[in-house]
């Protein structure tokens, strides 16, 4: 169990803020009572000796003028009615006692300081005791001082005696006050922790079926209990038709994804069936072209020549677009065959191809020296071949064209880079980079289909890669990639 001053539930917190009210208000109460008590007893005590020295002076100012001692002594003793005063003294105009009183075996008074000058009466604080001194007149003119000294001790022992009062009474009092806040809190917290505990269950649980015990009284707890099991119905019924409603959309979507994934499959199955279909009779229209072009009819007029001069640049541009297309269904669709490749050697062999493709070029190639990974290599050779193929091609107006092919490290990852310094592209058209038939620059600047990066892309992403570019217009382009574990020379 926690300590009361350490609790942190309504309950404790309700009993701490009692007892501390209480005992604040009764300390507060018993403080000012004391003080005001002191001042009051303090305030008497002075006003009895102003009384009583006043009584003394007057009537012993027969004594003074006729030197009775006798007779003041006499007066002085009129005292032992005052059990506050210890001894008094009559002093002459000299200076020197005339008369003393001392109460049992006290000792007389032996005063050293006069009263200060146009001062009729002066009091000294003396420890535990008060010394009250007033000026004996007769006819407007001094004829003497007389001196009380009483003690103050009674106001320590009523002070002791208050104290002690005060506390037997908030001892009390907080006994009272622990007893009625039980009950307080038996009617209060008790429902509001019973609601607390609900509601973690609930929460904790994640069942809302549980219900807070409403409790007896009608008042604003029992309204807040009320409130809170029909907010946990309200829940409960929600939760069951989300529930009821996920399970059909969970079912839609499964029966969308089956017919999508099957209405992709027919679609590749259609796309491949027609580009492969489509490669014989343009095979045989490619030979015929050719034939035409090299007979020697007489009969074939000018127009007709350069007719037959377009058709082979068309036959192969329609051949390249069937290629792309194949290449484009077979990166998602073909098995994946994972061994180690060294792209490295891979963009070597491309480079070298383009080379002897296309000898009256020069083209500075600076590729990496080994970089192999895991992955398909078919489908690597094809995603380097578009990748190169285009730097080759967009870097083909420039002065003195460059082609890079290498890896550098960004954090824990190795990533792949193709660059080039030719015409590049406007950064604001990247979205459309990587999807099928979009294509940034025209036919005329630059021959192409606009499906090879889009096959880049989806290579890249069934080997769990990713592709992203960097350029800007006429100052080349940086095309990055990441694949699977590198390991590098």
């Amino acid at each position: 169990m926690k300590p009361l001053w350490g609790a942190r539930s309504i309950s404790g917190k309700l009993i701490r803020m009692n007892l501390l009210v209480s005992a604040t208000a009764l300390v507060l109460a018993s403080a000012s009572f004391l003080v005001y008590d002191t001042y009051s007893f303090r305030e008497n005590l002075l006003h009895s000796l102003h009384t009583e020295a006043q009584i003394i002076g007057a009537n012993s100012v027969t004594a003074l003028l006729f030197d009775d001692r006798e007779a003041a002594r006499s007066t002085l003793s009129a005292l032992e009615g005052s059990p506050a005063v210890v001894s008094a003294t009559i002093v002459g105009l000299d200076g020197k006692p005339f008369a003393v009183y001392a109460r049992g075996d006290a000792a007389a008074i032996a005063v050293t300081t006069p009263l200060n000058p146009g001062v009729s009466e002066q009091q000294w604080k003396l420890g535990n005791q008060m010394l009250l001194g007033s000026r004996i007149r007769f006819q407007g003119k001094t004829v003497g001082t007389v001196y009380i000294l009483a003690e103050t001790s009674e106001v320590n022992q009523r002070v002791r005696r208050y104290v002690l009062i005060a506390l037997t009474v908030l001892f009390i009092c907080l006994v009272l006050t622990l007893l009625v806040t039980a009950s307080l809190r038996r009617a209060i917290a008790g429902p509001i922790v019973e609601l607390a505990k609900t509601a973690q269950k609930v929460t904790k649980e994640k069942d809302y079926s549980f219900r807070a015990t409403p409790p007896r009284t009608h008042d604003e707890i029992s309204v807040l209990v009320y409130s809170f099991n029909e907010m946990l119905t309200q829940i409960q019924t929600r939760d069951r038709a989300l529930l009821k409603s996920r399970d059909e959309l969970e079912l839609r979507v499964a029966e969308r994804t089956a017919e999508l994934q099957t209405a992709n499959r027919e679609m590749e199955a259609f796309s491949y069936s027609v580009a492969h279909d489509l490669r014989g009779p343009l095979d045989t229209l490619g030979n015929a072209t050719f034939m035409l072009r090299h007979s020697q009819n007489p009969g074939i007029d000018e127009g007709t020549r350069e007719l037959l001069e377009m058709l082979p640049r068309m036959t192969e541009r329609m051949s390249s677009l069937i290629n792309d297309l194949l290449n484009l269904s077979r990166a998602k669709s073909v098995p994946l065959h994972l061994e180690p490749v060294d792209l490295c050697l891979v963009a070597r062999v491309i480079c070298e191809e383009m080379v002897k493709e296309n000898p009256g070029r020069k083209v500075e190639m600076d590729l990496c020296t080994r970089a192999v990974t895991i992955a398909d290599q078919g489908l690597m050779r094809v995603m380097l071949g578009n990748l190169l193929g285009n730097a080759w091609k967009y870097s083909s107006k420039v002065a003195a064209p460059k082609i890079e092919f290498g890896t550098r490290q960004m954090g824990d990852e190795t990533v792949f880079y193709v660059r080039d310094n030719g015409a590049g592209f406007d950064p604001a058209m990247q979205d459309r980079l990587f999807k099928p038939f979009e294509r940034l620059h025209t036919q005329n600047e630059f021959a192409g289909t606009g499906v090879g990066l889009a096959t880049v892309y989806r290579i890249i992403a069934r080997h769990g890669g990713r592709i992203w570019a960097e350029s800007s217009v006429n100052h080349g382009a940086t095309f990055f990639f990441t694949l699977g574990k590198v390991e590098l020379r």
